[in-house]
């Protein structure tokens, strides 16, 4: 299998890190984090920005993957993969991946011009009072719930809880009521597969923060001198900042596989890169804080909001635990299937060495 990034691809991945870099730069992400920082009550900074979320819509964001007809490129889970990888590396906040599966089925939502929020059940849910529609993925069938502006905690009867990351409010939804109170549309559209494919495009975030954190590592090690020589140059700071690489590197491997793997229904693939890459984020977030030494624990360093953020992801469509039953329980099917195989050619054996003696 072939993961090196073809020409177009190349210049996808490029093209969305200069928007991103224009649109959304540090200071904005700095800003978000102080906002709330600021705030009294729980519920984060208003978001997403409405004049980025439309920039996203124009650019394709959304709707990559809906065919050339529909106004979309008619591009891939792989490609979509590159772009949620960028996001990740830029810490870009809102419904990223709600909204992106939502396109083609909430009418707005490839255009950006229209955030939508999901929910697999009872939990918490990203940017709940900034949503105009809900996915909802908690049946065999999805579903979309329109509503307002600002309205979607009132239907819910959600309530805001403090969120680790400053830059994600959320909202607690208890139990899913019923009826739900606003415009609720049955979609055409499969609730198992949107959930594994939000747990790539999740996926794909973390791996984009676990590189990011390395270029931060690397970055101060050069920079910081410590006994007249730069942190880089001592030998416990080069062995973090490897292993850093490393694991980011098995993660981008794993999420490039199910990227391909995963239109052809490939659960455990996903779960691998799901786990592989919520480790990356939160391992590579507190090795990158370990080489910034005391200067990583302030507020005004950025290695907190990677790690946060990589905390928050870690929860999201497919937490680690949900990951490792799924592989176990894999795994044992396979072994089953491999005893039930053997067995049978252990008895074909024996019948044909007893047809040899007759």
């Amino acid at each position: 299998m072939d993961f090196r990034l073809t020409d177009d691809q190349r210049a996808l991945r490029a093209g969305m890190r200069g928007l991103l870099a224009a649109r959304y730069p540090r200071e904005r992400l700095r800003s978000l984090a102080d906002a709330d920082a600021d705030a009294d009550v729980p519920g984060g900074p208003p978001a997403p920005d409405r004049g980025l979320w439309q920039a996203l819509g124009e650019a394709g964001f959304f709707a990559l993957r809906l065919t050339e007809q529909d106004g979309g490129a008619g591009l891939g889970l792989p490609e979509a993969v590159l772009l949620f990888e960028e996001a990740g590396r830029a810490l870009l906040p809102g419904p990223l991946v709600a909204t992106h599966l939502a396109a083609g089925l909430v009418p707005g939502a490839a255009e950006g011009a229209c955030a939508v929020t999901a929910l697999d059940g009872p939990g918490a849910a990203e940017h709940l009072a900034a949503a105009e529609a809900v996915l909802l993925l908690d049946g065999p069938a999805a579903r979309a719930l329109r509503l307002r502006p600002g309205g979607a905690p009132r239907a819910l009867r959600a309530r805001p809880a403090r969120s680790v990351d400053p830059t994600t409010p959320l909202h607690l939804v208890r139990q899913l009521p019923r009826p739900l109170q606003g415009s609720i549309t049955t979609l055409p559209a499969d609730a198992s597969l949107l959930r594994r494919e939000a747990a790539l495009l999740t996926a794909a975030q973390q791996l984009g923060s676990a590189f990011r954190t390395i270029d931060m590592a690397v970055s101060h090690a050069r920079r910081r001198s410590q006994f007249g020589r730069p942190v880089g140059a001592f030998q416990a700071v080069q062995h973090l900042c490897a292993e850093m690489l490393v694991r980011a590197e098995l993660a981008r491997t794993a999420v490039y596989a199910a990227s391909l793997s995963a239109e052809a229904d490939g659960p455990a693939e996903i779960a691998t890169a799901k786990l592989l890459a919520d480790s990356a984020a939160i391992r590579n977030a507190r090795d990158c804080l370990q080489v910034h030494g005391g200067l990583g624990f302030t507020w005004e360093a950025d290695v907190h909001l990677h790690l946060k953020r990589a905390w928050l992801r870690a929860g999201q469509w497919q937490s680690a635990a949900e990951s490792e039953e799924l592989l176990a329980n894999t795994l044992l099917r396979e072994a089953s299937h491999l005893l039930e195989g053997h067995h049978a050619s252990d008895a074909t054996d024996v019948l044909d060495a007893e047809n040899v003696t007759a």
